[in-house]
C-alpha cells in the first residue's frame, strides 16, 4: 500500500495509536537536499525566537542529551550557547520540530520545552509545563479514546528506536508555519481541490536513555488535494474519514464549512 493510502484505514473515522518502529538517525537527520526547510526555520527563529523556542529548567538535560545523541548519528553538534539560545540553535540545525517531555513526580508526562517552528495551529508557549492529558484535552474525543494507551506506551518506551506515527489535517495554504498568531484562515466554500492541501504530521517518539526524557519530533509534509484525489485508494479513505468524522472534531479541525463539499468532490 502506498504512503498516502496508509493514512486512511478502510474503516470509519476513529483515533488510532498506530506506531511503527524506525531509526532515529533516519527521522531526525536532514532529508531536504535544497536546504529550504532549514533556511525557513532559521528565518522564523531569528525574527521571533521567544515565540518558537521555549523551555523550562527541566528541559536542559533533555536538550543536552539529544544533542549528544545526534552527534553520534553524524549530525553536526550544536555547541556554545546554553539555555534558550542553544535551544534556538538546535531548532535551526534540525529539520523536524523538537519537543522535550518528561514525567513529573506523579508520573504524568509534561511538555518541558522545545522548538516548534511549524505548528499546526497551536502555540508552544501556551502549553509549556502542561501534561499531555491537558494538551490533548482540546481535541474532542482524543483523551477518551487514547489517553490511557498513550500514557502506558510512554511509560514503557525504550531507548534505541524511534516510534513513528502520522496525523493529518486539511489546510487552505501550503504554508508550513501555522502559528495561531498568524491567523491563517481555514478552508471555506467554494471548494477547489487545487487550492487545498493535505497536511501530514510525521511524528517520532524517542526515549532518552540517561535522563529518562522523551523527544517528540514532528515533520510536516504537504500534498495538494487534487493530486491526492487522483490516488483512488487514498481518496476513498479520506472521503470516508471526512464523512464519518464527529461533528465536534470537524469543527476543531476547522473543516465544518467545507466537509460536505469535499466528500462530494474527492
Amino acid at each position: 500500500m502506498n504512503a498516502l493510502a496508509e493514512l486512511f484505514p478502510a474503516e470509519d473515522h476513529r483515533f488510532h495509536l498506530t506506531l511503527r518502529r524506525g531509526e532515529p538517525r533516519e527521522f531526525f537527520s536532514a532529508q531536504d537536499k535544497t536546504g529550504g526547510i532549514l533556511a525557513e526555520r532559521r528565518r522564523w527563529l531569528a525574527g521571533d525566537p521567544g515565540r518558537y523556542a521555549a523551555m523550562g529548567p527541566e528541559a536542559e538535560p533533555l536538550l543536552a542529551e539529544f544533542v549528544e545523541l545526534a552527534a553520534g548519528w553524524g549530525d553536526r553538534p550544536v555547541a556554545g550557547a546554553q539555555g534558550t539560545m542553544r535551544l534556538g540553535a538546535v531548532g535551526g540545525a534540525f529539520e523536524p520540530d523538537l519537543l522535550f517531555l518528561s514525567a513529573d513526580a506523579t508520573g504524568a508526562v509534561r511538555l518541558r520545552g522545545g522548538v516548534l517552528v511549524f505548528p499546526t495551529g497551536w502555540a508552544l508557549t501556551e502549553k509549556l509545563g502542561q501534561t499531555l492529558e491537558t494538551i490533548h484535552g482540546v481535541v474532542p474525543g482524543l483523551n477518551a479514546a487514547l489517553g490511557s494507551p498513550i500514557q502506558q506506551f510512554l511509560g514503557r518506551l525504550k531507548p534505541g528506536l524511534a516510534y513513528l506515527r502520522d496525523n493529518w489535517g486539511l489546510t487552505a495554504t501550503p504554508e508550513l508555519n501555522l502559528h495561531p498568531s498568524r491567523a491563517i484562515p481555514p478552508p471555506v466554500p467554494p471548494v477547489s481541490l487545487d487550492r487545498l492541501w493535505l497536511r501530514v504530521e510525521h511524528q517520532a517518539l524517542l526515549a532518552l536513555p540517561r535522563s529518562g526524557g522523551i523527544v517528540f519530533g514532528i515533520r510536516i509534509a504537504l500534498h495538494r488535494l487534487d493530486v491526492v484525489a487522483q490516488d483512488r485508494v487514498a481518496a476513498a479513505g479520506l472521503r470516508r474519514a471526512l464523512a464519518t468524522m464527529p461533528d465536534d472534531l470537524a469543527v476543531y479541525k476547522r473543516l465544518e464549512q467545507v466537509r460536505d463539499q469535499l466528500v462530494a468532490l474527492i
